[in-house]
This record gives structure tokens, sequence and C-alpha cells, in this order.
């Protein structure tokens, strides 16, 4: 699953599990879609910040492709290492920055 989080001016797509896990850290259930109202972005981005604190060093979930107990040369596509949540989040806190800025909502679908 891909998350497509979205907002007047701006979108992102992000694989399913971190795009989840972000969204919790922000102190939302992490129902998909879903939105957060510009006049409640300042406090979901705070929250973002503080859970990746806590924990920005998780490994996010890796791509199918990466998933352990593949054999290397099963298929031809290349390989995803894990990458640590804060570094995940570094686009969506760019899009939640500006969006705030902007006075925008941040929405959020399957893509």
């Amino acid at each position: 699953m891909l998350v497509k989080f979205s907002t007047r001016f701006g979108r992102l797509l992000m694989l399913g599990e971190p795009a989840v896990r972000l969204v919790q850290l922000g102190g939302h259930s992490g129902t998909v879609p879903s939105a957060i109202l510009a006049a409640d972005l300042a406090g979901f981005a705070a929250r973002l910040r503080a859970g990746l604190v806590q924990h920005g060093d998780e490994l996010s979930p890796a791509s199918p492709a990466a998933a352990p107990g593949r054999a290397e040369d099963e298929d031809d596509e290349p390989r995803e290492r894990p990458i640590k949540l804060r570094l995940r989040a570094v686009p969506l806190l760019e899009m939640i920055d500006t969006a705030i800025r902007q006075q925008s909502d941040l929405l959020w679908e399957k893509a």
C-alpha cells in the first residue's frame, strides 16, 4: 500500500506502513484516509517531532522487495535497505511546515 499525503501546495507518496507509523507518532489514530485541519497542524507537527525524538531510530518497515527470507537472485528488483523513521519523516515534516505557513489542511489517502 502507498499513502498519498496532500495539501493545497503539494503531494507526497510514502510506503504505507511507515506513513501510518508517522501519523500515529503525531497523535493520530493512523486511519487511512484522514486529515488534520490547518488549525490543528502545528500541534500535530510538535507531537510528531516529539515522537521522533523517542522513536526516530526505529527502522521503518522495508518494502516487499527487501523482505527478509527472499533470495537475492529471486528477481531483478533492487533491494531497499530499512530506513530510520527520522529520515523517512523529513519530506513529510517539510510538507507540514509549508502547510502551517500557508494555512493548509493535510490530507492522506491510499494511493
